[in-house]
Parts: C-alpha cells; sequence; structure tokens
C-alpha cells in the first residue's frame, strides 16, 4: 500500500478529478494548503488576479491505494495537472504501513477499497 500525496495548482483540481475518475482512482482527500517551491513565491495568476507574496494557494490530495494502482494514479495526476508552467507542483509516494476502515474493521489494501 501507498499513500500518494499531490501539490498542485488550485485551477488544475476538476482535470485532476476527471483523470483520477478515469483511471478508477475515486476515493480522495482535497485540502487548500499555502506554500511555495522553487519559484519562491513569485506572483502568480489565479482565476485573474495576480497573487503577490510568499505563500501561493495550492492543492493537496492525498490518495491511499493499492500497488497495482501506484503508476495509474500518478500518470492521471500528471496528465490533470501539468500545465508545462512553474509552479505546476510536486507528487510524493509513501509506504503506507496500514489502513483501517473504521465502519467494518477491515485491514490493509481491502480496507483501501
Amino acid at each position: 500500500m501507498k499513500m500518494i500525496v499531490a501539490i498542485i495548482q488550485p485551477h488544475r483540481l476538476e482535470e485532476v478529478k476527471e483523470a483520477l475518475y478515469a483511471a478508477e482512482v475515486n476515493l480522495i482527500t482535497v485540502s487548500e494548503v499555502l506554500g511555495h517551491g522553487r519559484q519562491g513565491g513569485n506572483t502568480e495568476v489565479y482565476r485573474g488576479n495576480r497573487e503577490n507574496g510568499n505563500l501561493l494557494r495550492k492543492i493537496r490530495l492525498e490518495i491511499g491505494v493499492n500497488e497495482d494502482y501506484v503508476e495509474k494514479t500518478i500518470e492521471a495526476i500528471i496528465r490533470g495537472a501539468r500545465t508545462g508552467d512553474v509552479g505546476d507542483g510536486k507528487i510524493f509516494v509513501y509506504d503506507l504501513a496500514e489502513c483501517v476502515r473504521i465502519r467494518t474493521g477491515e485491514r490493509g489494501g481491502e480496507a483501501i477499497g
């Protein structure tokens, strides 16, 4: 099992969700976060507004997947998030030690879905 964490541009969320659903990845957690990468928080345009400052709005996706879904999840995120511009984001893949479905008590890969 793996935990995939992606930081993407807010305006690419719908495209990423569509790509994930097309790849049969339906279980995601989405959070609004602040941060910056190598661009150092330089000015960006978001929904027609210029944003200045050190920390920029980003979206954090967290997706727990079984091993056979890791690559298709990564590829879907890239397909939906890539614009070719600085600040498209990053994907991190962590080992997931355990997953427990609270409702049923299932554990491991079965609990992920």
